[in-house]
């Protein structure tokens, strides 16, 4: 792979110390605050106020990039992002840094911006799949490795926040030594948001669900565990080990969706996520609260990926790009909601809340999955009904597209999204 790619090994240095720097100081502020006495709504909104940067920035990206290149930018980028850092322990007051975290939102989606439109620029058709899943391994270990960075120093002090503005600093330098050409960002054509609910009502309501639950893990986890009465050094390895599960079930259940049918395989892990989410409200903080969080990551982490993957079936190939921004739109809508919510909830309920959040997220997808799946094989099966057929083999029905759609529907490789309504004047055959 790096030989087909040599700028790889580059963008792959660059995004490990971003995400190590990055993850050290998203658990950090969370655990500070709470150390701080800052409530959990009031912890919520300012989780939420870095996705909400997140969403701001993903317009703010392209342009940038195109004005002054993919290196210039993501220095520029990675110079504000460490000024934030440092400015958390400067300015420990909860509206400043709500501030910050909007800021720190829209630094981060392009430092992201930059690599991955980078990888996927430079990444030939056969090596790009190959390329991505090196590059979210890399991710999701450095995110693991940064939760442990929390044990290196006292969360009081300003060596930590130091920690993590050096290694995002760190991060610029492979990326700005490198050799290689920076690629030309393509314009990418505008997709609609209601053209990707036409297309997937299924895919689209997936993103956002799965934006509010997975943003107020990130946001809130450290306060549910820091009101279990955890030490930083146990808040540190919980958060690790969800990474982890996370990390680890991302392959056999994405080799799942592409042997079954994809929203079938959505309403196990979704199902199964939110009974897990159930059982870690009720479970004592011991082992079992420990394997259960490995298993909520590795299920939850995956609904994301399922749900852009099910819309990429359903566009037509030049639509990918713009269906694909759409989707990470959808699910930022999401995520600036979610540690809002989830801290509401933890504020009414304690610790019990965020689970329970989470159960009921995740058991929302899962019903709005069934009745999907049970809506649109009736779609199929009026539309079989009334297509008129002559004595002859079954092999006609491979030029059929109405009728290879139900059989997809209903035990093909993919469950499709039929949207379309039966006509009103139709009668039975």
């Amino acid at each position: 792979m790096y030989a087909a790619l040599p700028s790889a090994i580059s963008l792959l240095q660059g995004v490990a110390l971003l995400l190590l720097g990055t993850g050290l100081l998203n658990t950090l502020i969370t655990v500070r605050g709470l150390a701080e006495g800052f409530s959990e709504s009031l912890l919520g909104l300012m989780m939420s106020g870095y996705f909400a940067g997140y969403l701001l920035g993903s317009w703010l990206t392209a342009p940038l990039i195109r004005r002054i290149g993919h290196i210039r930018t993501f220095a520029f980028c990675g110079a504000l992002a460490c000024i934030i850092a440092l400015l958390h322990a400067m300015v420990v007051n909860p509206w400043a840094w709500l501030l910050l975290r909007v800021l720190l939102g829209v630094a981060l989606v392009t430092l992201y911006m930059v690599i991955e439109s980078w990888l996927n620029a430079d990444a030939t058709g056969e090596k790009r799949g190959q390329v991505f899943a090196v590059y979210m391994f890399v991710n999701l270990g450095a995110l693991t490795v940064a939760q442990q960075l929390l044990q290196l120093g006292s969360i009081m002090t300003f060596f930590l926040f130091a920690l993590a503005a050096i290694l995002i600093s760190a991060a610029t330098l492979p990326i700005t030594l490198t050799r290689h050409a920076q690629p030309t960002l393509p314009d990418v054509p505008s997709i609609r948001l209601v053209q990707l609910a036409r297309k997937s009502p299924l895919a689209v309501t997936a993103s956002v669900l799965s934006g509010l639950a997975l943003s107020a893990f990130w946001g809130m986890a450290p306060v549910y565990a820091g009101q279990r009465g955890f030490e930083t050094a146990d808040i540190a390895s919980l958060m690790s080990l969800t990474v982890l599960g996370g990390a680890l079930l991302q392959w056999p259940i994405g080799r799942l969706s592409d042997r079954y049918p994809r929203p079938l395989v959505l309403l196990w892990i979704t199902g199964l996520a939110a009974l897990v989410s159930l059982a870690m409200s009720l479970l004592p903080a011991a082992a079992p609260l420990w394997v259960a969080a490995f298993l909520w990551g590795g299920l939850s982490f995956s609904t994301y990926s399922i749900a852009v993957t099910h819309m990429i079936d359903r566009l037509a190939p030049e639509d990918v790009l713009a269906g694909s921004s759409g989707m990470l739109v959808l699910n930022g809508l999401g995520a600036a909601f979610g540690p809002v919510l989830a801290g509401a909830l933890m504020h009414w309920l304690g610790a019990p809340g965020l689970p329970l959040y989470h159960t009921l997220i995740l058991g929302l997808l899962a019903l709005f999955t069934l009745l999907r799946m049970h809506q649109v094989r009736e779609q199929a099966r009026r539309q079989a009904h009334h297509v008129t057929l002559v004595n002859t083999t079954p092999t006609v029905l491979e030029m059929m597209p109405e009728a290879q759609e139900a059989e997809q529907e209903t035990g093909g490789a993919d469950l499709q999204d039929l949207d379309v309504a039966a006509p009103a004047d139709e009668k039975p055959a």
